[in-house]
């Protein structure tokens, strides 16, 4: 393929509807705007290109329809499922992002890398043809393999392998002397294989034969979708969200303990926890992913060991315990690890206690680091969905976040800082703002919004904490667009106060040194303090915080009670039930072509 020339500004800028012709078009493709699709769109966003978006739901004349509006100069697949009709890579350049290394074809290659316990894996980025994953190869990066879960892999390696993939293929597209590389497997380099779609039969866990690593790798290879199918006390589910337990032992196969409403099962060398399981249901029933004990409520012995964690103790005292504190030189770490960044209301209690605990103790600075992978995404739909009265339990939920940022922020004897490693969504993004500074890994992604949740107002105080960080315009502005941010733009509008590093271990490091420079002059520090103590009393004597919250809550409580639509729209979250139809402020191409009502 003969690359076309175009001209790239590279100004940057948030305005995409104010795209003009001299912008290079480019198309996202996706079964779902799902992280990685959101990180190209930021990404190429903020670099000033002309992004559009269909969301490909298995509808091809709609597709192609979507694409002959918008005419890109390029297209590119992030996250695609589902087959590009030869009509649309025939006629544009299409580029798929194949989480695998050359010569991989497999719809679910990174479940095999994990499970066969790969050291190093890749992402490639290849063009769209007739045999899936077999097209000509325009960039290819590995990047060794961590023990840790698919979401987790995806959600960093795969995530920014793939961006570094994106600007090569960019850089190529400009190039006139650049061919595509066609897949050859006698090539030394091509070391991947075809492997087929991995199955149940593939993933099952024989319990009396495997050790607890390779029972861990089976149960990480199959995190986020579909699970493990497996059966306890002769109830048919799905395991997700395991770790290796160092101490416990038992009879393999059995339950030998509970703690933080995970399991914890016995292997031939020791034991694991399992964290969350999801029923097997007859085909076309529902059935929601949930805490391991909830699940198995009514199932489990009373004989059985529950360990109480004393939330008040400093460290990890279980590999399942999803919140836990450190001290460092009179700083004190508070880590919430909650299971893809939701948090229901006794995780919500349990949060705050611990947080009212660590303001007790001699510390100058109290850093939230979230979790690793995503810092909070705010209230639990899984848990509000699985509620006999969902509307009661988004009434306890909402209240009991709210309950943390009001200490949050009315913490005025200690610096607060909110160190976000990864992404954060809706309430999530709002429990953030209520530090008094917020650092974040360069890469992660925000989406500070509720609306596209059936129209959800929001509470979480954002209503005072957005507009004192942002203005009440660009508050506005970012809760109506209801559009992913990166760091870039987040930093630019005054969102977050400084992006770091996009290593961990780094981004860690640079935490901690922040936090220490802040702490490290008392005659400083105290004046710091003084003049926080002092912006919150002019503050709440305009409008107290009471107030901010009551009226955010009479919004949510029509949201909870007065219509379905927030419901509605819970529901297709939590059971993945796509709309049919790609939202129209990602798919500007089609609003624009929307008649004037």
């Amino acid at each position: 393929m003969r690359c076309r020339e175009i001209s790239i500004p590279t100004a940057t800028t948030r305005n995409n509807e104010s795209a003009n012709d001299t912008q290079m078009k480019i198309l996202l493709i996706s079964t779902a705007f799902n992280g990685l699709t959101q990180r190209f769109y930021t990404e190429l966003i903020d670099a000033n290109y002309n992004v559009s978006v269909e969301l490909h739901h298995g509808d091809n004349e709609k597709l192609l329809t979507g694409v002959n509006i918008f005419k890109p100069d390029l297209i590119l697949c992030p996250f695609l499922t589902r087959h590009l009709s030869a009509d649309i890579y025939k006629s544009y350049p299409c580029i798929i992002v194949h989480p695998g290394i050359k010569g991989d074809r497999s719809a679910s290659s990174l479940d095999w890398a994990i499970q066969n316990n790969l050291s190093e894996w890749g992402v490639t980025l290849l063009q769209a043809d007739e045999e899936m994953d077999a097209g000509d190869i325009w960039s290819s990066n590995t990047f060794p393999m961590r023990l840790a879960t698919k979401s987790s892999i995806y959600n960093r390696e795969v995530t920014e392998t793939s961006v570094k993939c994106l600007w090569e293929v960019l850089a190529h597209f400009e190039s006139l002397d650049f061919t595509p590389e066609p897949l050859d497997y006698k090539k030394p380099d091509v070391k991947g294989r075809f492997q087929p779609f991995m199955k149940q039969y593939d993933r099952c866990i024989n319990w009396q034969a495997e050790t607890s690593d390779e029972i861990i790798r089976h149960i990480h290879a199959a995190d986020g979708s579909p699970g493990v199918l497996d059966e306890i006390y002769g109830q048919a589910v799905f395991l997700y969200n395991a770790y290796k337990e160092p101490y416990l032992t038992g009879k393999a196969g059995d339950i030998i303990a509970t703690a933080n409403q995970a399991i914890c099962r016995a292997t031939i060398d020791g034991a694991i926890w399992i964290g969350h399981l999801k029923r097997k249901v007859m085909t076309g029933a529902k059935t929601i992913k949930l805490p391991s004990t909830t699940i198995l409520a009514n199932l489990l012995p009373t004989e059985i060991n529950n360990i109480e964690i004393d939330y008040r103790k400093a460290g990890k005292q279980l590999p399942c315990q999803e919140l836990w504190y450190s001290l460092e030189d009179r700083v004190a770490y508070l880590h919430f690890e909650f299971h893809n960044g939701a948090m229901n209301t006794q995780q919500c209690e349990l949060l705050l206690g611990m947080y009212q605990h660590i303001a007790t103790l001699p510390v100058k600075a109290i850093v939230l680091l979230g979790g690793a992978d995503f810092w909070s995404n705010g209230i639990h739909l899984n848990t509000i969905e699985a509620a006999e009265r969902s509307g009661d339990e988004s009434w306890l939920n909402i209240n009991a976040i709210n309950d943390i940022i009001q200490q949050l922020i009315t913490t005025t004897d200690k610096l607060t800082i909110s160190a976000m490693a990864g992404n954060s969504g809706a309430g999530g993004v709002m429990l953030a703002l209520g530090a008094d500074y917020i650092l974040v890994r360069k890469g992660v992604i925000m989406n500070p919004y509720y609306k596209s949740m059936g129209d959800l107002f929001g509470s979480e105080y954002w209503t005072y904490c957005l507009p004192k960080r942002v203005g009440r315009k660009k508050a506005i502005e970012v809760t109506e667009q209801c559009l992913p941010i990166s760091t870039v733009y987040a930093e630019k509008i005054g969102l977050v106060d400084k992006v770091l590093d996009n290593n961990h271990a780094i981004f860690y490091a640079q935490v901690k040194r922040f936090a220490q420079l802040l702490i490290s002059d008392d005659v400083s520090l105290q004046a710091v303090l003084h003049k926080k103590s002092e912006k919150l009393h002019r503050d709440e004597s305009k409008k107290s915080l009471d107030l901010y919250r009551k009226e955010e809550l009479k919004n949510m409580y029509v949201n909870f009670y007065g219509n379905d639509k927030y419901h509605k729209a819970r529901y297709c979250f939590v059971f993945k039930i796509p709309c049919g139809e790609t939202p129209s402020n990602i798919a500007l191409h089609r609003k624009k072509q929307s008649p004037i009502v």
